[in-house]
């Protein structure tokens, strides 16, 4: 902080400077910030690109036409949006910015935020769910986890999403108590609720994989079940670290720091972008992972494709 003619001036944002609590656009931006920009264009090239190829790959190949991969398709779609519209728009439209001004477009940019990052969250849900049927209940797999089943769950996951995103965005709140407990209310419903839920249901999936391995323990020996059960967690561990280092230090910050002291602004934008990086993370996570998914990916950055029908392909 420091005094500048009379009032104080607040180097909040690389190209803002508040005035009188009012934000005014430098006319010569800093270097720092052409350095964000250029960084954050990046991390949103990266995003679309990846989550591209997951959505060209689940398309034309019939071997991904799965019902698993029907989800890992709405999840490439949420976060495909996510650098086309989330990226772009909150670097033309900064949090910081939007903290002094409520117009029309830091609300779309709220909107556009909200929802596709609750789309995300709903997504990765019912992966969850999607892969704890198919650990946990294998026999009754296919019956209860179908093309219908699966339709229903991205419907409610997108429609939930959109209200959601709406709602938060462009409702009209007359009291600041009510704006707050609206605020925590969002929070328990868009990330706390969903994460105890894919936490329960991963640590479960852990469960029963470990006690699959060790009952087959007379069939293999002990170094290949111990190699099994370290792969298990391994990939589970992955799969929750790093939605939770993407998602909670954000949302800790605003449910429960925001309460007992200030959080500068500078320190909420970088952690909102911390969450934006989990959709340029999920295809790595979700799809890099299977050896499938990188023949398709080899196959569709040499351009392979477009020289045969290779939609059939053994990948």
């Amino acid at each position: 902080m420091k005094i500048e003619s009379g009032y104080v001036a607040y180097d909040i944002y690389p190209s803002y400077r508040m005035h009188n609590v009012s934000y005014i656009v430098n006319s010569t931006p800093s270097v720092l910030f052409v350095l964000l920009h250029i960084v954050l264009g990046s991390l949103s090239a990266v995003t679309v690109c990846g989550n591209l190829l997951v959505i060209i790959s689940i398309t034309y190949f019939k071997q991904l036409h799965t019902v698993t991969n029907s989800l890992v398709l709405s999840l490439a779609v949420a976060d495909l949006l996510v650098g086309v519209l989330v990226f772009p728009f909150s670097m033309v439209v900064s949090l910081s910015s939007c903290l002094y001004h409520e117009n029309f477009f830091c609300k779309l940019r709220s909107s556009f935020d909200i929802t596709l990052c609750t789309s995300s969250i709903m997504n990765l849900c019912c992966i969850s769910i999607d892969r704890y049927y198919a650990v946990c209940q294998p026999l009754t797999y296919r019956t209860k986890i179908n093309h219908y089943a699966v339709v229903v769950m991205i419907l409610v996951s997108w429609t939930v999403s959109v209200i959601t995103g709406n709602a938060f965005s462009f409702a009209e709140v007359e009291t600041h108590s009510v704006n707050v407990t609206a605020n925590i209310m969002s929070f328990i419903f868009v990330f706390y609720l969903p994460v105890i839920i894919m936490l329960c249901i991963y640590l479960k999936i852990l469960l029963v994989a470990q006690r699959q391995a060790r009952s087959i323990q007379n069939t293999k020996s002990g170094a290949t079940v111990s190699k099994m059960e370290r792969k298990a967690t391994k990939t589970l561990a992955i799969v929750m670290g790093v939605f939770l280092m993407c998602w909670f230090p954000f949302f800790f910050c605003v449910t429960f720091l925001s309460f007992i002291m200030s959080i500068p602004v500078a320190v909420l934008e970088t952690l909102n972008w911390l969450v934006f990086s989990n959709s340029m993370l999920n295809p790595f996570i979700y799809a890099f992972f299977y050896s499938w998914f990188r023949s398709a990916f080899k196959m569709i950055i040499s351009g392979k494709i477009f020289q045969g029908d290779f939609t059939n392909s053994k990948l």
